[in-house]
């Protein structure tokens, strides 16, 4: 093998063009593409910034012509030589190098290469697990070039946006106490302190709190977090935040600071134009209009209640579910009186999976009205229908019975289905939504117990503290999340700031002063300390590149991630370790399965 011996690249692979015609240039990188053609050899080097090609001439360079014939995909390469025009319409119009060649003189081969597994190449039905066994490979090709430049951007962006805001970048431990509220914890055993455990936090939740009680006032932190929990394809057992916290604040303040960054990050990147301020939907309003508190408001296809319509109608199944304290709630599905019997069973089996019972339907034909449950509706209460969900000839109309949770559920689900189906969703369209005044609250009937929505720490609407006593379960939530084309990308609320109106929430939450004390003792100390009113927010940021570079799967954006197993298949983590390293950490495994 060849080694550098003083050559330094002149630029990358993806710099030339024709004002260097005539120039001596020296490139590096890996060969993408080798055609040998006889007389003439060409390669297209590939580094991350893109490609050029460079010619092997016999006449021009007979000893490097030589050596070229050695060469295969992958070899590491560098060459030099002149920059030349390519041959009259042999310009290749898709590179930004398309237009000159390389002439090549000198030749160093500097590191051979196995055949690669796949290819190294955009389009590829390779298996993602053999992607992720060869990562290293799999990175090598531009389309996850592209993204991780697109990830190294956005950090760049964020971090000037929230200099020029006053805030102060500041890393809190990845080492800290275990304190389950949600998720499990990964916990990392301690040598120095046998049979006691650090654990990796879900989220630097508390020492942002902490940091304002502190005084310093705004905070941000591209940081990691990290959660024991099942995977699926937006998730990972480790995954990245941009975090952020500010003090004498109220949630419009924060909203604005997180929606002047979204301003900045769409329109650099995507040249669109966010509107200010985003539009606000309550999480009831979400509820009832779209069946999901992160709606995709792309498209229309609302969900409309028709309860106080049919509360005394003849169908059974509508009537005694509203007197048992559900809903009928149905969707409009314009134009689509053709669908066949299959597609409504399908559409059927799907909001079964939603525990809905089943999805009754009524086609709006040209001859009149199909529908199994008109012989049970009067003439009245089939018009009233029909107006209150602007029904025309050509429409089918999908109605479920249930309780608010299934009818929200399973109609949210078919809504999407539909807006899939009918291609009613703009792939380049960015619809931002907040969503507010969640519930504090919800009653967990398995444990017998409330459970915070959001989590622990945060404030209830002021005028609605009273109803903690008295009626919990209607304490709305100084929370809010951002919604992006149907994604929840961000989460936050104005926090609590006083001692004993946490300590009333834990109360209620089950948390005792013992366990509060012993969990949260140091943030409940702070807030005795003049802790300032103060609130922020944590973006997805994987999830938000996800939906920038327009990836099918959170891993693509990751350079490492792990499956939904939570594995490494690259470096075979997790691993059994050494019993000297056990012993050491005064650790016994239980291999009982």
């Amino acid at each position: 093998m060849d080694h550098l011996n003083g050559w330094k690249r002149t630029g990358s692979c993806n710099y030339l063009n024709q004002s260097h015609l005539g120039r001596q240039v020296t490139l590096m990188g890996w060969i993408h593409r080798r055609r040998d053609l006889g007389n003439l050899i060409f390669v297209d080097l590939r580094d991350r910034e893109g490609m050029t090609q460079v010619v092997f001439n016999p006449e021009h360079a007979p000893q490097t012509h030589q050596k070229a014939h050695d060469l295969r995909s992958e070899y590491v390469i560098a060459v030099k030589g002149k920059v030349g025009p390519r041959p009259e319409g042999m310009a290749n119009k898709k590179l930004a190098t398309g237009e000159i060649e390389v002439m090549v003189e000198e030749l160093k081969i500097l590191n051979q290469a196995k055949t690669p597994p796949f290819l190294i190449e955009d389009e590829t039905d390779t298996g993602e697990d053999l992607r992720l066994r060869y990562r290293y490979l799999d990175l090598r090709r531009p389309c996850l070039q592209n993204i991780l430049k697109l990830r190294h951007r956005i950090y760049q962006l964020t971090r000037r946006y929230f200099d020029q805001e006053g805030f102060l970048e500041i890393e809190t431990p990845v080492l800290t106490k275990s304190t389950p509220e949600g998720a499990r914890d990964y916990l990392v055993p301690s040598r120095v302190s046998p049979h006691t455990f650090y654990a990796l936090p879900q989220s630097p939740q508390l020492f942002k709190q902490i940091l304002m009680v502190a005084g310093y006032d705004r905070y941000f932190q591209i940081v990691k977090c990290f959660r024991d929990e099942d995977l699926r394809a937006d998730r990972q057992p480790e995954f990245t935040q941009i975090d952020l916290e500010m003090s004498f604040v109220e949630k419009d303040d924060v909203i604005e600071v997180v929606e002047g960054l979204m301003r900045e990050i769409f329109e650099k990147e995507k040249q669109v134009s966010i509107p200010q301020p985003l539009p606000r939907l309550t999480f009831q309003d979400a509820m009832d209009r779209y069946g999901n508190d992160r709606p995709d408001t792309r498209f229309g296809l609302e969900l409309k209640n028709i309860s106080d319509l049919v509360q005394n109608c003849q169908f059974k199944v509508f009537s005694d579910t509203i007197q048992k304290g559900g809903q009928v709630k149905g969707i409009n599905a314009k134009g689509c009186a053709t669908f066949s019997r299959k597609e409504i069973d399908d559409l059927s089996n799907l909001v079964k999976i939603y525990k809905a019972k089943g999805l009754a339907w009524m086609k709006m034909n040209p001859d009149g009205i199909q529908s199994p449950i008109k012989k049970f509706l009067s003439e009245e209460e089939i018009t009233d229908i029909q107006e209150r969900m602007q029904a025309e000839t050509g429409d089918i109309l999908f109605f479920i019975a249930d309780t608010p949770e299934v009818t929200a559920a399973g109609l949210g689900a078919l809504r999407l289905a539909l807006g899939q189906k009918l291609k009613l969703i703009d792939p380049n369209k960015y619809n931002f939504l907040w969503i507010t005044d969640f519930p504090l609250l919800e009653f967990d009937s398995e444990e017998d117990r409330y459970v915070a929505i959001h989590h622990p720490f945060t404030a209830p609407v002021e005028e609605d503290i009273p109803l903690l006593d008295s009626d919990p379960l209607k304490v709305r939530s100084q929370a809010y999340d951002i919604v992006l084309n149907g994604q929840e990308i961000g989460g936050g609320s104005i926090r609590i700031h006083q001692k004993e109106l946490q300590s009333r929430l834990f109360a209620k939450l089950g948390i005792h002063e013992d366990e509060a004390k012993l969990k949260f003792g140091f943030l409940m100390e702070a807030l005795e300390y003049g802790a300032p009113p103060h609130g922020g927010l944590a973006l997805g940021l994987d999830r938000l590149i996800m939906i920038l570079a327009e990836a099918a799967s959170i891993r693509d954006v990751i350079a490492f991630p792990k499956t939904l197993k939570a594995t490494c298949l690259m470096t075979d983590a997790p691993n059994a370790v050494a019993p000297e390293q056990l012993k050491e950490l005064k650790i016994k495994l239980n291999t009982e399965k």
